[in-house]
């Protein structure tokens, strides 16, 4: 296998490659103008299964290079028209949508002439599931491209997957745990349980020992990697392959790095303090043009947060290393990262009622999270992270997965067009494929034309396809109530609340913040002097009913107050 850690790399990559030629791990084609896509599919398929049956992360098929005598000649490979779609375009018709792990561009210097070279790095058969293309398998033999052997079928559809969480940390017992991480594990179990008694009895009597075996986070005495990565002292992160951590990070609007920590073990205990660096402000916005105050938020909901954190500490793929990313930036978004695969393949697969994942990449660490509150196994996790953004009436997540071996998701904290905003607020019963469909289009991502139909049918987007957007036609029915009710008023009750309103969250008013709070309100056929007579008599009526009074006696230097407040000072 090849590692490199630099772009400028690649071009030494590409030379080691050349040097040591593994036929079945390696494609070399000249593809000097254009190449068939349905050949590159049938290599990725097979070099995917190469690599798998020889235990290495990946393979590589190169353009530009001339397999006979692997003399790099170079390649006009989608030149002008680009290579930014093709992973898209491989993912829609592999197994699982699986597509490459990067394409690179290099330009090795050939007689004095640069060349171009197009690399595609092609990542290994998922364990126990082969790679299809077009629902068929491919292999290699030597050079040759052909069908998968029934032998190498069978090997790969019966490995075993290995639970990491569930393996066994030989020389690590229950002192290597954090005595406050395991207190809190015992109290989140019980609060778990909290309508079974007996259960909450059984606990109470049990040692650390015996209720961390219970769990199964500790097998005949020993750790499993679960136990130390949940419930471990910071100490003892050595012990891990790669020490696991999560790195906070602040990047101001223009993208640059103001502040960061990085957090590591008893990850029991990390997504709190992960979450208290967030400066989750305050967000006011107004979702419909007939209220008259604005709603109040904040902008990352806590629950959606620690749900996020918790999916990432339990489907990281810890074999590989890595760390997982809460990036905040300042213009209001988080994007958040986990080394690992998205084992849905897609977010619409996930938020379908009845979806049941596969299985658990780490069985055991998402069992015992589930059993101490960290995470929902009943996979409504995601479901419920939208479904908070929707009842805000603010974006929905996005899910990037086109970089094979990340999940990035990007949460927003504000509003991105205040037409869907209004529409969401409108239309409440709207379900979620809707309001997910909708999203798309206030993001200017393309959606079919059939998604489109419906959305017009239900008078939800304008435009002409591709280039659509969230209809203002919501708003517009909006103004036309607005200007019925200017011109009818509201009815006295209306009025009154507005002023106790205003008078609990401020104490006091003056005559003139009585006549601008309600002025505007009041129907515009009214004359001045019928408005101002109307503002009198609301505050008169309100007197008389023992509600409010004057703070002194001279009317010209006195306030409005509540009658409870005057009484009380």
């Amino acid at each position: 296998m090849f590692f490199f850690t630099e772009e400028n790399g690649l071009i030494e990559v590409l030379n080691t490659l050349i040097e040591r030629f593994e036929y079945e791990l390696v494609e070399f084609k000249e593809a000097s103008n254009d190449y068939k896509q349905d050949e590159i599919g049938k290599y990725f398929s097979a070099i995917s299964n190469e690599a798998n049956l020889k235990g290495q992360q990946y393979g590589w098929l190169v353009f530009g290079v001339r397999n006979k005598d692997r003399a790099i000649v170079g390649s006009e490979y989608r030149n002008t028209k680009g290579l930014d779609t093709l992973k898209q375009e491989i993912s829609d018709n592999t197994t699982g949508a699986m597509t490459f792990i990067d394409v690179f561009e290099v330009y090795p210097i050939v007689d004095n002439e640069p060349k171009r070279v197009i690399m595609f790095k092609i990542p290994a058969a998922v364990t126990s599931i082969p790679t299809g293309w077009k629902n068929h398998y491919y292999g290699r033999a030597g050079e040759s491209l052909g069908p998968l052997s029934l032998e190498e079928l069978d090997r790969i559809r019966g490995q075993k997957r290995i639970d990491w969480s569930k393996q066994i940390l030989e020389n690590a017992g229950i002192e290597y745990l954090d005595k406050a991480a395991v207190a809190l594990a015992r109290e989140k179990y019980k609060e778990k349980n909290k309508n079974k008694e007996h259960i909450i009895a059984e606990v109470d009597a049990m040692s650390d020992l015996e209720f961390l075996t219970k769990l199964k986070l500790i097998v005949g005495g020993k750790l499993t990697n679960a136990a130390l990565l949940l419930l471990g002292n910071s100490d003892y992160d050595n012990l891990f392959h790669a020490a696991p951590q999560i790195m906070w990070r602040l990047y101001s609007e223009k993208g640059e790095d103001k502040d960061y920590e990085i957090f590591t073990i008893p990850y029991l205990t990390v997504v709190d303090k992960v979450f208290n660096k967030l400066r989750n402000l305050t967000y006011r916005y107004m979702p419909n043009q007939l209220t008259l105050f604005p709603l109040e938020t904040e902008q990352y909901d806590p629950l959606l947060v620690r749900e996020l954190i918790n999916n990432c500490i339990a489907h990281q793929d810890y074999t590989i290393g890595g760390r997982i990313y809460v990036n905040e930036f300042e213009d209001s978004r988080l994007k958040i990262t986990n080394p690992g695969s998205f084992l849905p393949k897609t977010v619409e697969v996930v938020l379908a009622p009845s979806y049941s994942p596969p299985y658990y990449k780490n069985q055991l660490l998402a069992e015992v999270m589930a059993k101490i509150n960290m995470i929902d196994t009943a996979a409504m996790g995601i479901r419920r992270i939208f479904n908070i953004q929707r009842n805000k009436f603010f974006p929905l997540p996005d899910y990037d997965l086109k970089e094979s071996g990340i999940v990035s998701v990007t949460v927003y904290g504000k509003v991105l067009d205040i037409n869907y905003t209004r529409l969401l607020h409108d239309n409440q019963n709207l379900d979620l494929d809707t309001v997910f469909l909708l999203d798309k289009v206030q993001k200017g991502v393309a959606i079919s034309k059939e998604d489109t139909a419906r959305l017009r049918k239900l008078n939800l987007v304008e435009g002409k396809y591709p280039k659509l957007f969230v209809s203002a036609k919501i708003a517009e029915i909006v103004d036309e109530k607005a200007q019925y009710i200017r011109n009818k008023g509201f009815d006295d009750a209306y009025y009154k609340k507005l002023i106790i309103d205003f008078l609990e969250k401020f104490g006091k008013a003056s005559k003139k913040d009585i006549v601008d709070l309600l002025y505007d309100k009041l129907s515009d056929v009214l004359t001045e002097k019928q408005k101002m007579d109307k503002i009198k008599n609301l505050l008169q009526s309100l007197r008389k009913a023992g509600i409010i009074d004057t703070d002194v006696q001279n009317q010209r230097l006195s306030n409005w107050v509540l009658k409870n407040d005057l009484d009380n000072s």
